[in-house]
């Protein structure tokens, strides 16, 4: 297949089973979605071409005519494109829908949103439970390993071939803010403004090791297989969920933990004297365990936790963070909040320190908030003003108001 083709026709009625879902959506995604072909590859930080490829999208909003008033949304590690619509995996809704909608912070009678899942995912951009088409089977670790700039090289691609020159805004929390940072640093002159939310320019040294525990619990897993799963029919849900469970740890903060459960005990009055779960807390995270099996696939967090990992932009200069952003134009706004300790306020205050030094114009918020790391994702008002207020501030600056009275079409 040559050039990129978007698809969107109705799926197939099919039938699957909990450990098959999330693959089905992998292969088969429910979303938009365009793949280039062998005249595009995409050439990958690991010295290698991957082609074709496939990148799946979902949009919001109605695109105006001079095409000026486009958002994209990077998802964090184990994100999806379904921002602000029902996922097809899970049917809950939107994992940002608090944020993305008419009327709220980032206003879809304003802006015209995209998001993307990212190269590497699993629900419906390439990665390793797409099908290779050199053998016919799923790539396992097959598929190259993937970067946070690859997987920005491939929604520039996607950017393209919807025709935007530039964006308004890239916004992202997460491994979606470093996403945010790469696109602002490697293409400036395609940004005009920037949210970078409870992030870092490069991953500590904790956050690796977390991860490394999480990989190591999966491919310890003895229905791994060394990433020939799928050939086996099967899953490796037990080294899946405890991965999760050590991250989903990172998430969140001590008060939110203490609160929610301190050392409360799970429907029972007394300690069983057994290793079942007696606390709420381990009733809590063995939950979160297993329904992240059904949505996820093994072999992806592999490769994302890893692309987190290897991310480190001031390595591409020699150690100097701010030459990342010197002679910028684009407007940023970082924001943090203060029971993060996944990625603390200190990572943002570097952030901010060096587009200082560069000159860039930026603004910074730190939120207080006793939610930890996942406070991006939850209702927290003081932060819904921040970005509402530096999106409408932003859009004065380049007059957007008045090009969003002269919409086009839904893209």
């Amino acid at each position: 297949m040559t050039g990129p083709v978007d698809s969107n026709e109705p799926e197939v009625s099919i039938k699957h089973d909990d450990d098959h879902l999330a693959l089905h959506e992998a292969q088969s995604p429910s979303s938009l979605s365009v793949t280039f072909g062998p005249d595009k590859p995409l050439h990958l930080d690991a010295g290698v071409q991957l082609s074709p490829f496939t990148i799946a999208y979902e949009t919001y909003g109605t695109l105006n005519d001079d095409r000026s008033n486009a958002i994209i949304i990077c998802h964090a590690l184990t994100g999806d494109q379904y921002a602000a619509s029902p996922s097809p995996v899970t049917g809950k809704t939107g994992w940002w829908s608090t944020m993305i909608g008419s009327g709220k912070p980032i206003d879809t009678d304003r802006y015209f949103v995209i998001c993307s899942n990212v190269l590497g995912g699993c629900s419906g951009s390439t990665g390793p439970a797409s099908i290779n088409p050199e053998t016919g089977k799923a790539y396992g670790l097959d598929l190259p390993v993937i970067t946070i700039p690859d997987m920005v090289r491939a929604q520039t691609m996607l950017i393209d071939h919807l025709g935007i020159e530039k964006l308004f805004s890239v916004v992202g929390g997460s491994m979606g803010g470093m996403q945010a940072i790469q696109w602002a640093s490697e293409y400036p002159e395609r940004v005009n403004s920037a949210v970078l939310i409870a992030t870092a320019a490069h991953h500590s040294s904790q956050n690796i090791a977390f991860y490394e525990v999480g990989r190591q619990a999966v491919m310890a897993d003895p229905d791994w297989h060394g990433g020939r799963y799928y050939d086996h029919d099967t899953t490796p849900r037990k080294g899946l969920s405890v991965a999760r469970m050590a991250a989903h740890v990172t998430y969140m903060s001590e008060q939110s933990l203490q609160s929610k459960f301190g050392r409360n005990l799970q429907n029972r009055a007394e300690k069983t004297f057994s290793f079942d779960a007696d606390f709420q807390i381990e009733s809590y995270l063995r939950h979160q365990g297993m329904t992240f099996v059904d949505r996820f696939d093994a072999n992806s967090y592999l490769y994302v936790t890893r692309a987190m990992d290897y991310y480190d932009l001031s390595a591409d200069y020699n150690g100097q963070l701010a030459k990342a952003f010197m002679g910028t134009k684009t407007r940023f706004c970082v924001v943090s909040f203060t029971s993060d300790w996944h990625f603390p306020t200190t990572a943002s205050r570097t952030i901010v320190h060096a587009l200082n030094a560069a000159g860039a114009s930026v603004s910074f918020v730190e939120i207080d908030s006793d939610k930890g790391h996942d406070a991006f994702l939850l209702e927290e008002p003081e932060f819904f003003d921040a970005i509402n207020g530096f999106l409408k501030s932003a859009a004065r600056n380049m007059n957007l108001d008045e090009a969003a009275g002269n919409q086009g079409t839904q893209t």
